[in-house]
């Protein structure tokens, strides 16, 4: 990479923009910690709130204290979704982020509910509301353990998928033997009912609607759950390898780049590993 500006692209952002920029999206000054630790709290509470109101019995009794809370933490969540388009350097690039448009449906049910009163005889307006739940994904946008896990999943989607296909074939054969071995009179009336059998046996869930009758079929059956304990720690493994190999890698933070929002760049890096922009100076407060 050219140790230089990228040729195009907005500015990162300075003055107040700057520093607001580090409390939002970086974690990694008292700042930033604290900014993240009152929005968990108030997402916790957010979401506890909506859990809260789909009890009949509450919401008769504290139906205006649900009201107003929710309110208060549409307001909150509102200001925060403002103050995050204001200080990045293309607000358009973070509204159809994933997580912009996690954030803008944590706040718009309540605005539709207030701009379209005639849902509520329409439909049951609980539907609606319920999209609140969105706001429990936040979590994961300060969580460095989620984005850990995320990218080390990742890393494994072609190795885990290679393994499902060779567990779907597997189940395909299986299938196919247990519908010749047991047939239509012990429930295996056709192929896809003895895949869904095996998918079932194999995954050691065993409904126990469809089990084999005969000797035979039992062997393959006991077979097949043997397999199963093997089939579930592969992905397992394949995961856990990339995140070891991740932390390997270096110790990342919470440090995100302004132009595409990209998360976890190293304390020395200099420049954006996904888009090349030059980042801002790192800051962490001392311990």
């Amino acid at each position: 990479m050219t140790q230089h500006d990228p040729p195009h692209g907005a500015a990162a952002p300075g003055g107040w923009r700057a520093r607001c920029y580090t409390i939002i999206f970086e974690a990694d000054t008292h700042a930033g910690k604290a900014f993240d630790v009152a929005l968990v709290v108030a997402v916790l509470l957010s979401v506890a709130l909506v859990i809260a109101e789909s009890v009949a019995a509450w919401r008769l009794r504290f139906g205006g204290a649900f009201e107003v809370a929710e309110y208060v933490f549409t307001a909150l969540f509102t200001v925060e979704y403002l103050l995050r388009v204001a200080c990045v350097p293309q607000p358009w690039r973070y509204v159809r982020s994933f997580y912009g448009i996690v954030d803008l449906l944590a706040v718009l049910p309540t605005y539709l509910a207030l701009f379209l009163p005639e849902a509520y005889a329409l439909v049951d307006v609980r539907v609606l509301r319920l999209l609140r739940i969105f706001r429990v994904f936040k979590l994961s946008a300060y969580l460095h353990e989620f984005r850990s896990l995320g990218s080390a999943l990742q890393a494994s989607a072609r190795k885990i998928l290679v393994f499902l296909s060779v567990v779907i074939m597997a189940v395909l054969i299986m299938g196919t033997v247990m519908y010749v071995v047991e047939g239509p009179a012990n429930g295996f009336v056709n192929i896809p009912t003895a895949m869904y059998w095996a998918v079932t046996t194999m995954t050691t869930v065993g409904f126990g609607d469809i089990t084999p009758k005969t000797d035979l079929g039992r062997l393959i059956a006991s077979a097949m759950m043997l397999l199963g304990w093997g089939v579930l720690a592969v992905p397992t493994g394949i995961v856990t390898a990339e995140m070891t190999a991740q932390r390997r890698s270096g110790t990342p933070t919470t440090r995100s780049c302004p132009q595409c929002l990209s998360e976890g760049h190293l304390a020395e890096a200099r420049f954006c590993r996904d888009c090349g922009a030059r980042l801002p100076p790192y800051q962490r407060d001392a311990i």
